[in-house]
C-alpha cells in the first residue's frame, strides 16, 4: 500500500495543477474525497484506497512524467481555463492532450517568453516555492530612462509589494531608443506581474515584456507558440537550482 499524501500534492501528482493551485481548488469546495465534499488542506489521502474527485471526475496519477518549454506568444492566458474563452497556452499544446500539463508559475495576456508546463507536481512545486529562488531572467521596454538612483531601488529591494519588501533584482539598461529604455532583470521571486510592478513603482512602466530564462533553461531556438522537451539535464538543474 502507498503512503498516505496530502490531497493538494496527491492533486498535483495527478497532473490537476501545481500544488498552489490545487489549494486554491480545493478551498473552493471542487474537490471531493470518498464522496464528501473537502476544503481544508490538511487532509491526507492514500493512492489506491481513497477516491479523489476534482469537479466530478476522479483523478488518478499521470504515468509519465513530462517536462516542455514553450514560447508563449502575446495575447494567450496561461491558466488551464478562462470564463471570457480568451486564447490559452493550453491550445498550444494540444498535441498533447493525452497529458494533463499545467503551466509552471505564469505570464501575463500582454507578455511573451519561456513558460514552463509539466505534470509533475514536485517538480512544479520546486519552481515556484519561494525557498528555492530559482532564477528568471526578463528583457522589458519601458517609458522613459531609469536613472541609477531608481535602478538602485530595484536593485537593493526598495520597492515594496502587497506589505513587504521584493528582494534584490539584478538591473541594468542595456540599449535606449527613441527616449524609452530596453532593460534586463533578473528576479528570484515570482509575485504576481512583479516585474511590471516594480518599473511602476520607480515611475517607469513597462510597455513590453519577454522572459528570457527560467533557472538554466533559455528561451533560445523557440519559435512562438512553438514547444519542445526539456532535455534530463535540463530537468536535474532546475531541480538543483542551478542557474546556468
Amino acid at each position: 500500500m502507498a503512503d498516505p499524501m496530502r490531497l493538494q500534492k496527491y492533486m498535483a501528482h495527478c497532473g490537476v495543477a501545481s500544488r498552489r493551485s490545487c489549494e486554491t481548488i480545493i478551498a473552493k469546495g471542487r474537490v471531493r474525497v470518498n464522496g464528501d465534499i473537502v476544503t481544508e488542506m490538511g487532509i491526507s489521502v492514500t493512492p489506491g484506497v481513497d477516491t479523489v474527485e476534482v469537479d466530478g471526475n476522479i483523478i488518478t496519477p499521470e504515468p509519465e512524467k513530462v517536462y516542455i518549454a514553450l514560447h508563449k506568444p502575446e495575447g494567450y492566458i496561461t491558466t488551464v481555463s478562462d470564463p471570457y474563452d480568451r486564447p490559452s497556452v493550453m491550445d498550444l499544446v494540444k498535441e498533447l492532450d493525452n497529458v494533463r500539463l499545467y503551466p509552471v508559475g505564469r505570464l501575463d495576456y500582454d507578455s511573451r517568453g519561456l513558460l514552463l508546463m509539466t505534470n509533475d507536481g514536485d517538480f512544479a512545486h520546486h519552481l515556484t516555492h519561494p525557498r528555492y529562488h530559482v532564477e528568471k531572467a526578463y528583457r522589458v521596454k519601458v517609458r522613459g530612462i531609469p536613472n541609477e538612483s531608481e535602478l538602485d531601488r530595484l536593485r537593493n529591494g526598495g520597492v515594496e509589494l502587497d506589505g513587504r519588501p521584493t528582494a534584490p533584482a539584478n538591473v541594468w539598461v542595456e540599449t535606449v531608443t527613441g527616449g524609452d529604455a530596453h532593460c534586463r532583470v533578473v528576479i528570484r521571486e515570482g509575485r504576481n506581474r512583479q516585474v511590471r510592478r516594480m518599473f511602476d513603482a520607480v515611475g517607469h512602466p513597462v510597455t513590453e515584456l519577454t522572459r528570457l530564462r527560467v533557472g538554466p533553461v533559455w528561451l533560445t531556438d523557440i519559435e512562438p507558440g512553438q514547444w519542445r522537451y526539456l532535455t534530463k539535464d535540463e530537468i536535474r538543474a532546475l531541480m538543483s537550482g542551478r542557474s546556468e
